[in-house]
């Protein structure tokens, strides 16, 4: 039986998108459970103090956890009841004495291609009597609607400090010259606004979607916090294979707190967690983080999950798909790794 006297913590991060995230998570606890009291729980991550360190070069001052370790450690003292995280930034080994016990419905897994509009600075460059326009602006370089990866031009430059995405990139366009970048979703908008050294950036859909910016059909990027002039292009699966867990969001609890277990039985999504327990037995049996050169999907197809994954660890490039029945999440994730090592 619930105690419904005592208020129930949701530990997250304070950036905008773990804070939309976990806000979703508190709207459906209230809405499944109208008689209990839910609170958030603000927490400052390693990651978030290291904004400056580099993420596609990872260094002994970069352990695993960097968005989640603080986190876990207000779940195990007792000051806080569920961790909510971006399921792709939570390792695979969990400390002990606490389990993911729950994945809502994921959203969008692909990546977005975020650029600057051609048309949009034409029209600035040449309104001189603009109040948002400053010299230099018009050295800016844009490009048409719906843009993909294919046509920039050579030696373009486009940031992420994502490994996989990098290696997926330059496997299709090596003569792209791809920086790393650093900040929160509409920083790195900022940053491919403003800077001409910088031709595009890759996001997640997801966490777009869930700040609630959106692409419209004639291919612009709108919000209430995105840099005019910017356009959005999403990636195919076949042209960006997502990370492990990306656009699902992750619970994480006690693995002996029965009254916390009983909550996140009405909050998950059974076939994502499947899909999703899939991706990661397949990270954790290649032996890599979320800042691995791998990736994965699965999928529910009929009575199985279907996931294919690819390598970018070797010099040679390793991709690999299978089918298991949905019951069979984690021999699926094995069998692809086996495959791919």
């Amino acid at each position: 039986m619930l105690d419904s006297k005592r208020p129930i913590l949701i530990a997250t991060r304070g950036s905008a998108l773990a804070l939309a995230q976990a806000n979703l998570i508190l709207a459906q606890c209230r809405a499944a459970f109208p008689r209990l009291s839910f609170e958030l729980k603000l927490i400052k991550t390693t990651g978030d103090k290291l904004q400056k360190a580099s993420m596609a070069q990872p260094g002994e001052n970069l352990p695993k956890g960097l968005f989640t370790k603080e986190l876990e450690v207000a779940l195990i003292k007792g000051q806080a009841d569920l961790a909510v995280h971006s399921l792709k930034d939570l390792p695979t080994d969990l400390p002990a004495g606490l389990k993911l016990a729950a994945t809502p419905k994921r959203a969008d897994v692909r990546d977005v291609l975020i650029y600057r509009s051609a048309e949009f600075i034409k029209a600035r460059a040449t309104d001189t009597d603009s109040a948002d326009w400053t010299p230099g602006q018009d050295s800016l370089r844009g490009y048409a609607p719906h843009t993909k990866l294919g046509d920039f031009p050579d030696g373009a430059t486009i940031a992420t400090s994502s490994t996989r995405r990098k290696a997926q990139m330059l496997a299709q366009r090596p003569d792209l010259n791809v920086v790393e970048i650093r900040g929160n979703v509409v920083t790195r908008m900022q940053k491919v606004a403003e800077r001409a050294e910088l031709d595009a950036t890759v996001l997640a859909l997801a966490g777009i979607s869930r700040l609630n910016f959106r692409i419209t059909p004639e291919g612009r990027l709108e919000g209430d916090a995105v840099p005019d002039g910017l356009l959005a292009t999403v990636l195919d699966l076949e042209v960006m294979l997502p990370c492990v867990g990306q656009a699902a969001i992750g619970i994480e609890i006690r693995a002996d707190d029965e009254r916390l277990a009983s909550i996140c039985q009405r909050l998950n999504h059974f076939n994502t967690l499947q899909c999703v327990t899939a991706e990661r037995a397949f990270l954790h049996a290649m032996g890599g983080g979320c800042l691995s050169p791998v990736a994965a999907y699965a999928e529910v197809v009929g009575e199985q999950i279907k996931m294919r994954a690819v390598s970018y660890r070797d010099e040679k490039v390793k991709r690999g798909e299978a089918r298991r029945p949905i019951k069979e999440a984690v021999e699926l994730g094995a069998q692809l790794a086996a495959e791919l090592h």
